[in-house]
């Protein structure tokens, strides 16, 4: 594989990672005017709830190393969240404890879209 496609794929690996990480984070708000979203996002919530709550490592950070790494660039220690979003966030290293809480706010942020969701779907006319 040619170096710049590898980073060049790596860059949009991290791109659709992102997008991911948003979907898990914010699509439950999608579902008050998509409600057939939530066969694609409950599942995203349930993947980045455990990721975060068991203190892993998405599977999508090793393939974005190993695509830097043909690319001829360096690849990265720690996971996309500690990476990318976390800078972003905290001044701090990722530690599992900041990991797990951030796993029960993705939780706890889904479970008040799904409530909005619902209530929007229940003041919905009957077609």
């Amino acid at each position: 594989m040619e170096d710049g496609l590898a980073l060049i794929l790596a860059d949009v690996l991290v791109l659709a990672h992102l997008l991911f990480v948003a979907f898990v984070m914010a699509g439950g708000f999608l579902l008050a005017r998509w409600p057939r979203l939530l066969a694609l996002q409950l599942p995203a919530v349930a993947w980045g709830a455990y990721i975060e709550l068991s203190g892993g490592i998405c599977p999508l950070t090793p393939i974005e190393n190993h695509l830097r790494t043909l690319g001829g660039g360096t690849p990265y220690g720690g996971d996309f969240v500690e990476r990318y979003l976390l800078p972003v966030l905290y001044p701090e290293h990722l530690s599992v404890p900041l990991q797990q809480a951030l796993g029960g706010l993705v939780v706890l942020v889904n479970l008040a879209a799904y409530g909005w969701a619902y209530r929007a779907w229940r003041r919905k006319p009957a077609a």
